[in-house]
């Protein structure tokens, strides 16, 4: 409806002046019930009857200012005031109007004019905040709330408004006081709860932050706010398939709200299902195509489906919409490795970190580029950043001891260690543990417990306790993966001698399972943890091996957790034995890797474990590897008894295979 101006009249009986009293009484109840039209009718019949009435004048005044009408806001309430210069309700509307022209200082006086005629006005106050708020004069304004509050400690308006600045301010421990104080004045509002879920959020007590937003969902079902907030948290939490629900509810309700789409697609990304995430990821495009975050999270679902040059479009086109956008920057840099693109990608990594010193999956990936690239002594310090990673969500373990990171002496001392990433990480930095012995060291290793038996033959260690048990007494501690930071490992200073790892496994128990020795053994591994990262490009399906398998060799698979798929062809195929159901534990494949002469593997455990062992070991790798593989040779320092099978640019494993199997074919005794 189209507003008209509000007109005083002439002047009018005092008959028709009682009339205007009851019609401003009926305009002000309609005006607090929010219909503003209504109101607006009755004030424009009561300022007819009265021109001179000041209580009209003033609430025209306030319908103008609620129509964003502030010129005229001020003009009626001026008259008002002119009229009745005893209010200070008038005085303080009119510092709140003036205010939002940006004419602060006379607001100010206004607002001083008010707490002269009203001097414990706790509603002046919050008035007189909102100014020097929005003067930015935010200490002041917090103390105004707060003088508020010394006057009406349940002046609900105070409370709010100053958690709000404390959350704009990011002081969440106080804002959520203010919040707490809000629901004890009036319990079960949803606007409360909301505020107080997004302190939780931001104080990463993630749980309160999740009940706070399903009541306030319980309060108002539609609350679309609160369901996307829920989602957000969900998310962060790695409940990606309870946040997927809710971001799903939320774009059937509001289908045109972009960040929804977005999230959802988050999300999706975050279950694997990559194509579906594509798919939303476009629609939130469509819907905003300078939504730079929608832009930016598509690249990463197809970077997740290995279409690279898409996804780095994507990353560009997201920094070309918003420059300082640190995480696009982080994520175009992951991109240019998988391209192996190193040195544009560690450009990339320095502008996200120029950008935001703190981003802990930039210095992550950086470490990475630097180590895969030799650069161990850079690579080292910035993988101590994986412990903020959002992308990793690693412990920090259950030890409080100070932290050993090769500055203090180990004389004397109990150090424990503890492993913080996969098995074959412990595996591999195991190898550490002699050498923290002729420190001084007693050292005691925290380890899953399939791989106990295995690891309690390093040198070196002094008890080995299950993850879970009871943490012996101890000086220090150190996660097993920054030993090599701790000892400042160098490539030439890895150390590398074999076998680290020693194992009493029963021979004659695995000779009657392999039989007869007139064939060269060789144990195979073709795919990793489904989980890890990587595993779309380090795994492979076994039916991807059959080029071997017309050697004369005795193949063993040591695979374990092997697919339906693969099964099918270990089957098909009979002449490979099965070793799965003989494995119970590390320590099992350990003992019969000893029998072998040779393992072929993925990137996995099994290939750390052969190459501890002193075992050959022949690793089929990704175009772009894991760090420890480094780039462009085919041994590596930290197993001397490992052969590197790299792919090439067409990221092609049938090559490798075919290479492996010449290699295999050139030994006279495999033909």
């Amino acid at each position: 409806m189209k507003r008209k101006q509000l007109r005083a009249a002439g002047k009018i009986s005092h008959s028709s002046k009682d009339s205007a009293a009851s019609l401003h009484d009926a305009g002000l109840r309609h005006f607090q019930s929010g219909l503003f039209a209504v109101a607006e009718e009755r004030i424009q019949r009561a300022l007819a009857l009265d021109p001179q009435h000041a209580g009209s004048l003033y609430l025209a005044g306030r319908l103008h200012a609620q129509a964003n009408k502030v010129d005229l806001a001020i003009d009626f309430t001026v008259r008002a005031i002119r009229i009745d210069q005893g209010n200070p309700e008038y005085f303080s509307s009119l510092g709140s109007y003036l205010a939002r022209q940006g004419r602060f200082a006379e607001a100010l006086k206004g607002y001083e004019v008010a707490l002269k005629l009203k001097p414990d006005g706790a509603g002046i106050w919050v008035g007189i905040g909102d100014l020097q708020r929005q003067q930015k004069r935010f200490q002041e304004a917090l103390l105004a709330y707060d003088h508020a509050l010394s006057l009406d400690p349940r002046h609900l308006d105070a409370v709010d408004k100053a958690g709000s600045l404390l959350i704009e301010l990011q002081l969440h421990a106080e804002a959520l006081a203010k919040f707490e104080q809000s629901d004890t004045i009036h319990p079960g509002r949803p606007e409360t709860l909301m505020s107080k879920g997004l302190c939780f959020q931001a104080l990463m007590r993630r749980e309160e932050a999740v009940a706070s937003y399903a009541m306030a969902l319980v309060i108002e079902p539609k609350n679309v706010a609160a369901r996307n907030n829920m989602g957000v948290v969900l998310l962060d939490m790695g409940r990606s398939e309870e946040a997927a629900a809710h971001f799903r509810k939320v774009t059937e309700a509001r289908p045109d709200v972009v960040n929804a789409f977005s999230n959802l697609g988050l999300a999706l990304t975050q279950l694997k299902r990559f194509d579906e995430a594509l798919t939303v990821f476009d629609r939130a495009v469509k819907l905003d195509a300078n939504f730079a975050e929608a832009v930016n999270n598509r690249g990463n679902a197809l970077r997740q489906l290995d279409r690279l040059d898409q996804a780095l479009a994507d990353f560009d086109r997201a920094i070309l919409l918003k420059p300082d956008y640190a995480d696009a920057h982080a994520n175009r840099a992951a991109c240019l490795d998988d391209l192996s693109r190193s040195d544009e990608a560690l450009a990339s990594y320095d502008t996200a970190l120029t950008l935001k010193p703190d981003h802990a999956d930039a210095h992550l990936n950086r470490a990475l580029n630097r180590l895969r690239a030799g650069d161990l002594k850079n690579g080292w310090v910035e993988a101590e950043w994986r412990w903020k990673a959002p992308s990793l969500r690693l412990s920090r373990g259950r030890s409080n001891r100070p932290l050993w990171l090769g500055a203090e002496s180990l004389a004397g001392k109990t150090l424990l260690l503890h492993n913080d990433q996969g098995f074959g990480d412990s595996i591999q930095f195991c190898r550490y543990i002699p050498h923290l012995a002729e420190r001084g060291a007693s050292v005691i290793l925290e380890i899953d417990r399939s791989l106990k038996s295995l690891l309690s033959s390093v040198a070196g260690i002094t008890q080995c306790v299950v993850k879970g048990e009871t943490l012996p007494h101890h000086d220090l501690q150190c996660p097993l993966a920054s030993l090599p930071l701790a000892f400042d490992t160098m490539i030439e200073t890895i150390p590398s001698r074999v076998p680290y790892i020693s194992i009493d496994g029963n021979a004659p128990r695995w000779e009657a399972f392999l039989g007869s020795a007139a064939r060269p053994r060789i144990g195979i591994v073709w795919s990793g943890n489904p989980d890890h990262t990587n595993d779309r490009n380090r795994s492979l399906p076994l039916k991807a091996l059959k080029p071997l398998f017309d050697t004369t060799a005795q193949f063993v698979s040591l695979q374990k957790n092997a697919r339906e798929s693969d099964l099918a062809v270990l089957r098909e195929h009979g002449g490979i034995l099965d070793a799965a159901p003989e494995l119970e534990s590390f320590a099992d494949t350990a003992a019969l890797i000893q029998q072998l002469d040779l393992v072929i593997s993925v990137d996995t455990s099994v290939a750390h474990l052969a190459g501890a062992l002193g075992k050959p070991v022949w690793i089929l790798l990704p175009y772009v590897p894991d760090y420890r593989w480094l780039l462009d040779r085919d041994d590596t320092p930290w197993y001397p008894t490992a052969r590197l099978y790299r792919q090439t640019a067409r990221r092609d494993y049938a090559e490798v295979i075919d290479r492996m199997r010449a290699d295999l074919l050139r030994d006279a005794a495999i033909r």
